[in-house]
């Protein structure tokens, strides 16, 4: 049983990023309850940066990751981002939608613009002639690797001295003078004055483990599924198309189209399962707006995005647990933000626990530059802190 200075519970990209950031000057032990590392929500991403979507904290957080993923550190291989240009589009009578949101994300990303149905057309040519009515690029949209980013962070734990247990779920967790004893499900017990919750959506689960008071998580089940491209043609450089509702979207995927219903379930957490309803909704949607006419799908997989009650990341320590660390709530954006949210929770992590190491100036100036960037967006660091819920909510 040796001890640590933190167990981080969940191997998907909440856990491994903030791991990797404490491991830079903390002994760090991660626990994933299944076999395989980020088998459920990361493994099943769509694999977006789009600094545009989500509320005014995540458009923050994201805007503070990107310099990262640019120049990432040397344990992450390869480029992180390539182009994926995201083309949000209005049918008739939605085009006030769109420029709505143009004016909510046109201050921190400067680079987005209205485009009108002939140059939506051009830079999507499935669509059909009529749609949209109006639409809102942002050129600088992404694709992240996910597998790259996630990998790197595990490897960089790793090279820090971490330990990463898999098939380690958490069955309870106890507190004792100023130390937590984390027991797994085959019966092996980790020690730390701090555990760091980031169990995606079991995180609540974790909370009961250990006698902690849940944040009321919400797991919603998006359905992802994949259809043939039309003969012959190429879809290099074709966007991410959405519509402004949120009834579907569709990208590129090699010689396929991935495509959604954009859908939000509310699932217990498990080994989500695609929702063959949704997706013949979603294809008679994307059928409308297109001339792909897609009959078929090729393959289909779900994820589960998980919000708290507020939609907002949940970073801090409780206020009645001791030395237990929420780190939730990252819904559809955890792999976008992970970067920017990673650095300021382990920030916030040692700014709050008094064993501030030779890594607090480096992160204190982080928290600064990201609580800049998220002011900008108009919200605050404050707003994260895990004291916000109770059973309640």
């Amino acid at each position: 049983m040796r001890p640590y200075d933190v167990v981080v519970v969940g191997g998907g990209i909440a856990g491994a990023s903030i791991g990797y950031e404490l491991a830079a000057d903390r002994s760090v032990c991660l626990l994933e309850r299944e076999s395989t590392l980020a088998l459920h929500t990361t493994g099943r991403s769509a694999a977006t940066f789009i600094e545009s979507l989500g509320g005014s904290q995540i458009r923050g957080l994201t805007k503070s990751s990107r310099p990262f993923y640019e120049d990432p550190p040397e344990t992450f291989t390869g480029p992180l981002l390539t182009p994926l240009p995201l083309l949000l589009t209005a049918p008739a009578g939605r085009a006030d939608a769109v420029r709505e949101m143009h004016g909510q994300i046109s201050a921190l990303t400067p680079d987005v613009r209205l485009v009108g149905e002939a140059e939506a057309r051009r830079l999507n040519p499935l669509l059909r002639p009529g749609y949209p009515q109006l639409a809102l690029l942002e050129p600088g949209a992404m694709e992240i690797d996910v597998h790259a980013v996630h990998q790197g962070y595990v490897r960089g734990i790793r090279q820090r001295d971490g330990a990463v247990h898999k098939s380690a779920g958490v069955v309870s967790a106890t507190r004792a003078g100023a130390v937590w004893s984390v027991t797994d499900a085959a019966g092996e017990t980790y020690q730390a004055p701090v555990v760091v919750n980031a169990a995606g959506a079991w995180v609540d689960e974790v909370a009961r483990a250990a006698g902690a008071r849940p944040i009321g998580i919400r797991p919603l089940l998006r359905t992802i599924f994949m259809v043939a491209a039309p003969s012959g043609m190429d879809l290099a450089g074709l966007p991410l198309t959405a519509d402004v509702d949120e009834t579907f979207y569709f990208k590129p995927e090699g010689a396929q189209l991935l495509c959604s219903p954009a859908e939000e379930t509310l699932t217990p957490p498990s080994d989500a399962k695609p929702d063959e309803t949704s997706i013949a909704r979603a294809l008679d949607a994307i059928n409308e707006v297109t001339m792909l006419n897609a009959r078929h799908v090729r393959g289909s997989w779900a994820g589960l995005r998980s919000f708290a009650p507020d939609r907002n990341p949940v970073v801090g320590f409780d206020a009645e647990a001791e030395g237990f660390f929420w780190f939730a709530g990252q819904g559809g954006f955890g792999i976008q933000t992970a970067p920017a949210l990673a650095r300021l929770g382990a920030a916030l992590l040692r700014r709050s626990d008094g064993t501030a190491g030779f890594a607090a100036d480096v992160t204190e100036g982080v928290a600064t530059e990201i609580a800049g960037d998220m002011a900008a967006n108009g919200v605050s660091v404050g707003q994260l802190a895990a004291t916000r819920f109770s059973t309640a909510n």
